[in-house]
């Protein structure tokens, strides 16, 4: 163990309260940023791509490239798990091992996760009875999202890096800016050259790219020899590939399993009309921005438990649940109220007024926001306590509770509740969140 050298942002020492919060803050603003420029992919296509059929078409996916998506943040938690655990203990040799071996895993798993996109992406939206309108679309959307796969492997493992050291700032710079060039080229392919799905789709896999290529750049620029990356090291170190799956394979599975879920719910809504189809589209956005911002503090739980499991303060852990479940809260609470005062100017936002079924869509859309957020304060809390769980490296047990509270629950309820007469519609289904 090196003791010589302190972490330059160090949580096992000092108050805690503020550090949450000023550590989780970058983080939500970064999950904010990410899903308004997903947002823009929506917005822009459903406006000025002059296909009335491209807002459903994205949406019908959505539940399935957050698939993909949510199993490589849970693997890259893993990787962040136990980097924070060994920068806690000072274990500096070790940390600067685990992000070779977590980079040169991040590309790998990335590339297989791309190909096994693009070979079921038909079947699994078939599958998810999409419309038989919407299909070719969808298909087209997903499979260009794919071959951006291994950029996102890439990106969330090198943020994940970052934050388990205590750098929740860089992450949020970099999407900051790769999202603003995602928002003009989606404005240049949709309007400029009259593109529809497929235009929002390739600049939303350019901005990935460069978020790839800057995490790679800033963790090759670190001065600090524990944080720095380096080409020639770059390896697969077996027992460190084993405990990072150790942890990551469950959390990505607990990750997945709202994606699961989804694609269940995703089938649901698929029996609907197609504005309904749209309007769950836009409320699965504006739904997002409040769910993101209050795990945020999850994320943040997880890095601080994580030191200071690594620094054996067990005072320190329950602190940290304690202190990061009470923002998490408050956060859910402020946002989702504000959001829930404005839905209807959001809603618009994704619609054109001039579509002679915009008040159904934007009416619809109003009704499942406001039953997706009213107790979305309780998952706040739960996903605290979950990152409490990962931070000291146990994560199997917020794997089975997310496999039997949340995908079963929800794939029994739509398997026997909503074909219920009584339950059949859009309240008898979303009153399942």
């Amino acid at each position: 163990m090196n003791t010589a050298l302190k972490p330059k942002r160090d949580f096992t020492e000092g108050p805690l309260f503020f550090r949450i919060t000023l550590f989780a803050l970058p983080i939500a603003l970064t999950g904010v940023l990410q899903m308004i420029y997903n947002m823009a992919d929506n917005i822009v296509v459903g406006k000025f791509s002059g296909d009335d059929l491209a807002l459903a078409a994205v949406g019908c996916t959505s539940a399935l490239t957050a698939l993909y998506t949510n199993l490589l943040l849970g693997i890259g938690a893993g990787a962040g798990v136990v980097i924070a655990q060994c920068y806690g203990a000072r274990e500096d040799k070790l940390v600067n091992r685990y992000i070779h071996t977590a980079m040169t895993f991040s590309s790998i798993i990335g590339i297989v996760f791309m190909v096994l996109g693009l070979l079921t992406s038909r079947w699994a939206l078939i599958l998810m009875d999409t419309k038989p309108e919407l299909l070719d679309r969808s298909v087209l959307y997903v499979n260009i999202i794919c071959l951006g796969i291994p950029a996102t492997s890439i990106y969330n493992f090198g943020a994940s890096i970052l934050r388990s050291t205590g750098d929740s700032k860089t992450p949020l710079v970099i999407l900051s800016s790769t999202g603003i060039v995602n928002i003009c080229l989606n404005l240049f392919f949709v309007i400029v050259f009259n593109m529809s799905v497929d235009g929002v789709a390739i600049a939303t896999i350019a901005a990935q790219y460069l978020s790839a290529i800057a995490v790679v750049f800033i963790l090759i620029k670190k001065k600090s020899e524990t944080l720095k990356l380096s080409f020639s090291k770059l390896k697969m170190e077996k027992e460190l590939i084993l405990k990072i799956c150790r942890y990551g394979i469950p959390a990505g599975i607990q990750s997945s399993m709202f994606s699961i879920s989804n694609i269940f719910m995703s089938s649901a809504i698929n029996t609907f009309p197609t504005t309904t189809v749209s309007a769950k589209t836009i409320a699965s956005n504006i739904d997002a921005i409040s769910n993101t911002a209050a795990n945020s503090f999850s994320h943040a739980t997880m890095t601080f438990v994580g030191q200071n499991y690594g620094a054996k303060k067990p005072d320190r852990i329950k602190k940290s649940l304690a202190y990061s479940m009470l923002q998490a809260v408050l956060t859910s609470l402020i946002l989702g109220g504000g959001i829930l005062l404005f839905a209807e100017s959001f809603a618009y936002m994704f619609v054109d007024r001039a579509n002679p079924d915009a008040p159904i869509i934007v009416a619809t859309a109003i009704e499942i926001i406001t039953i997706m957020l009213s107790t979305f304060f309780l998952g706040a809390m739960m996903e605290c306590m979950s990152g409490t769980v990962k931070g000291m490296g146990y994560s199997l047990s917020p794997m089975i509770a997310s496999i039997s509270g949340i995908c079963l629950f929800r794939m029994l309820w739509i398997w026997f509740v909503f074909p219920n007469p009584a339950m059949n519609s859009v309240l008898g289904l979303f009153v399942v969140y």
